[in-house]
Parts: C-alpha cells; structure tokens; sequence
C-alpha cells in the first residue's frame, strides 16, 4: 500500500511539474483559459533591465505561431502573462513602459489610441509588487482586458488597440528583443 501511495505522489508531482515552465524565479502555467478559451503557452522569457529580472513574461495563444505580425492582428483571444519578480518594477513605472511601449509599437502615432491608452494605463491603479501577475489578455468580442492577481480590472475595446497593444512585447520595435523571441517560441 506504501508503494502505491508513492507511485500516485511521484505521478501527480511529475504531472504537475510537466503543466509548467519555469522562467528563472518564475514559474508559468502551461495553459490558461480566458473567456471559456483554452490558450497554450508560445513562448516565454525574462524582461531584464540593466542585468536585472524584471518580470518572466509568456505568450498565450490557441494555436502556436512564430509570426509576430499574424498574432497581433489575430482577432482571437489570447493572452501576455507578467508575472513580477523584482521589487523594482512600480506602478508608476509600469505605465510609463506602457506608454512608452505604445509610441513604439505604434512608431508615434498613437492619436486614435490616446484616450484608450489613459483608460488602459488608468487600471492599474495600485503599487506592483513583487509576486504579483498581470495578465494581459485580448478576449475576443469584448477587447483588451488587463487582470491583476486573477481579478479583472477594466477592458478597452478595439482590435486596433489590441494590435498596438500586443506589438509592445512582439512588435518590430519590442520592449526586450530577446523576451519577443523566447515568447514566440524560442524557449
């Protein structure tokens, strides 16, 4: 009986291991679900600043793709996973990567997105801290919802808002070149 206990331990823990990525301190589920959709992970890496891990990032999508451009004006549900593991990512510095991330993605010409971009920015209202997890997620039919911690913070409609969005990770001008390639799939 001992044995068999054992045996069900050792699967269930290999099992569970198996359903994860591990991102240096990080660990990303394999799979999400948002809107009722099953999403699978890309791809996933480490957003580093002056050598220091900022957050483990991965890329949800229903069916894997390496083509940046074919995901952003994808209008699918999928998802952008943060999971924060330094204490020196803010909430003010957050919405400044954000706005910043915009006028690239969007090489400056955000006009038609600037009111949706304050609304967005507007969610995250409270200090980031480390452990914390944004997902970031484009739900088909409803926009671009941003999730602290499981809990839904507010949508912004547009798959043009979307596209701008998303091309901030995996855009021809990314926020981490290396991040943009491990989350389409070179991880």
């Amino acid at each position: 009986m001992k044995k068999l206990s054992l045996l069900f331990i050792l699967l269930v823990t290999v099992g569970t291991t198996q359903a994860q990525v591990k991102v240096g301190d990080a660990t990303l589920p394999d799979t999400v679900t948002f809107s009722g959709e099953d999403l699978t992970i890309n791809g996933a890496g480490m957003r580093e600043k002056f050598f220091f891990d900022i957050y483990a990032g991965g890329l949800y999508l229903k069916k894997k793709s390496n083509s940046a451009s074919s995901i952003a004006a994808a209008d699918e549900t999928m998802a952008i996973k943060l999971h924060i593991v330094s204490g020196m990512m803010s909430r003010s510095k957050m919405e400044s990567a954000l706005r910043d991330g915009f006028k690239k993605s969007t090489k400056g010409n955000t006009a038609s997105l600037d009111k949706r971009i304050n609304t967005f920015v507007g969610f995250i209202k409270d200090e980031i801290e480390e452990g914390q997890i944004y997902d970031i997620v484009y739900e088909q039919g409803k926009g671009s919802v941003i999730y602290k911690d499981g809990v839904e913070k507010g949508y912004v409609e547009g798959l043009d808002f979307k596209k701008a969005l998303f091309n901030i990770w995996i855009g021809d001008n990314p926020a981490d070149k290396g991040l943009k390639n491990e989350m389409l799939g070179a991880f």
